[in-house]
C-alpha cells in the first residue's frame, strides 16, 4: 500500500544524529550539514515551520579538544558538550546566513519540561522564535543535565535521555505535524540492517510489544539507538503526531519526505491525548510514586479519581503539581498522575477517609489526592 503523507504539513521538528553529522573522529562533516540546512531553508522557503533538534556536541568538542574519549567520565562528557556546542551553533549560524535565516539556541534538560510552569513558556518562547522567522536549534543541556546523577534519589525517573526523545516531547508539546528523525540508517528494519535478511518496513500501523522485542542495533557516537528511536516513534504516535525515521546521506531526504514521497520508515499517528495528559505521559519527569491498594488500584483502571484511602505508602519528596508514578504493591507501576497535595501532606493523610482530611491537616485543598483527568494510564498497564 503506498503511504503519503499530509501535503499541507506546516510545523514539523526535524532531528539530526552525532553519526549523521560526524566524520570519522568526531569532526563536522560541514557538506552534509550544508544539504541538511538548505532542504530546511527551502521548507521554510515553501511555507513550513521547522523546529531543528540536533546531536554531536559532544563528539564534536572532543574532536576539538583532542584529547581521547572518556566515556565513564561525566565531567568530561559535559565540558567536550560545552566546547562543542561553539563549534556547532557557528557553523550552523554561518549555514543558515547563507539563506538569510537567524538561528537560536535552545537548550534543555529534563527538569526544564518537568515543571508545567516552564515546560509552556518553553512553547510560548518556541511559538514566537517561529514567527520571528528564526529557526530555533534545540539540543540536551549536557552541562547542567543531571541524568546520570538521578538514579541516587529513590522514585526518580528523568523523561528523556537523548535528542529523539527530547524532538518528540518538543513536537508533543507544540502539537507539530510531523517529526523527522535523521540518522544513518534508512529506516526502521526486521532485524539488525548489517544481516542479510533484514528489510526494511516501509510503514508501522502501530507499535507492538512483538515489535519492541525485534528491534536491535546502536550507534556508537550517539546514544540514541533504534531502540530509543522507536521508543520516540511511541511518544509521537501516542501524541497523534507522524515520525519518520529515514537516512540523512539520501539526497533530498527532508524535502523529499515533506513531497509524499516514500522514504525510510513511517509510523502512522494513534488518537491524541488531551494536553495535560501528554504532558503527564511524557514531558514530565516522575518525582516519587505512590503505593495503591488493590481496590484503589482497581477504581483507577475504571476511571476514578485517587482519595487518601486507597494510598498504602510512598517514596520520593514531590510538590503539588509534580508528576508521579502510581504503582501497586508490588511496586509496577500502572498510572502517572499529577497530586493536589505535596509528599508530605499525603504522608499525614494516607489511608483516611476524604471527612478526615481537614481535621489530619487542619485544610482540605481537595478531598482526592489525583483527580482522575489528572490521571494517566500508563501504555504497560493497558496492554
Amino acid at each position: 500500500m503506498e503511504r503519503r503523507l499530509d501535503m499541507s504539513l506546516k510545523l514539523i521538528v526535524v532531528k539530526v544524529g552525532t553519526g549523521s553529522l560526524t566524520k570519522n573522529g568526531g569532526t563536522l562533516d560541514t557538506e552534509l550539514m550544508q544539504k541538511l540546512v538548505d532542504q530546511i531553508a527551502e521548507a521554510i522557503k515553501q511555507g513550513n515551520k521547522i523546529v531543528f533538534v540536533t546531536s554531536g556536541a559532544v563528539a564534536a568538542g572532543i574532536s576539538e579538544l583532542g584529547i581521547p574519549p572518556k566515556p565513564n567520565d561525566i565531567v568530561f562528557q559535559q565540558v567536550s558538550a560545552a566546547t562543542g556546542q561553539s563549534i556547532i551553533m557557528s557553523t550552523y549560524r554561518e549555514l543558515f546566513k547563507k539563506h538569510g535565516l537567524k538561528v537560536a539556541q535552545i537548550l534543555l534538560t529534563a527538569e526544564d519540561l518537568s515543571n508545567r510552569a516552564a515546560y509552556l513558556h518553553i512553547c510560548d518562547v518556541l511559538e514566537m522564535t517561529l514567527q520571528l522567522g528564526i529557526v530555533p536549534i534545540i539540543n540536551e543541556n549536557d552541562v547542567t543535565s543531571t541524568e546520570e546523577l538521578i538514579p541516587i534519589t529513590k522514585g526518580y525517573k528523568v523523561n528523556f535521555s537523548d535528542n529523539d526523545i527530547l524532538s518528540v516531547l518538543v513536537a508533543n508539546a507544540l502539537e507539530a505535524n510531523l517529526v523527522i528523525i535523521l540518522s544513518n540508517v534508512d529506516g526502521l528494519y526486521t532485524m539488525n540492517p548489517k544481516k542479510r535478511d533484514a528489510k526494511l518496513i516501509k510503514t508501522v500501523e502501530a507499535i507492538t510489544p512483538e515489535l519492541k522485542c525485534e528491534v536491535e542495533g546502536k550507534s556508537r557516537l550517539g546514544r540514541g539507538g533504534m531502540k530509543t528511536k522507536l521508543k520516540a516513534a511511541e511518544i509521537a504516535t501516542s501524541s497523534g503526531v507522524p515520525l519518520v525515521i529515514a537516512n540523512s546521506q539520501h539526497e533530498n531526504v527532508i524535502l523529499d519526505i515533506l513531497a509524499g514521497k516514500q522514504v525510510g520508515t513511517i509510523f502512522k499517528p494513534q488518537k491524541r491525548l488531551p494536553q495535560i495528559k501528554r504532558w503527564i505521559a511524557y514531558g514530565a519527569s516522575v518525582k516519587g510514586q505512590i503505593v495503591l491498594n488493590e481496590g484503589a488500584k482497581k477504581a483507577i483502571l475504571k476511571g476514578a479519581s485517587l482519595l487518601p484511602v486507597g494510598v498504602v505508602e510512598l517514596t520520593g519528596t514531590f510538590n503539588e503539581g509534580d508528576v508521579i508514578s502510581l504503582v501497586n504493591q508490588d511496586g509496577v507501576e500502572f498510572a502517572k498522575g499529577n497530586p493536589n497535595y505535596n509528599s508530605g501532606e499525603i504522608n499525614i493523610i494516607k489511608g483516611l477517609k476524604t471527612n478526615q482530611i481537614k481535621k489530619a491537616l487542619g485544610y482540605i485543598r481537595c478531598k482526592e489526592i489525583i483527580a482522575r483527568k489528572n490521571i494517566h494510564i500508563t501504555e504497560c498497564e493497558k496492554r
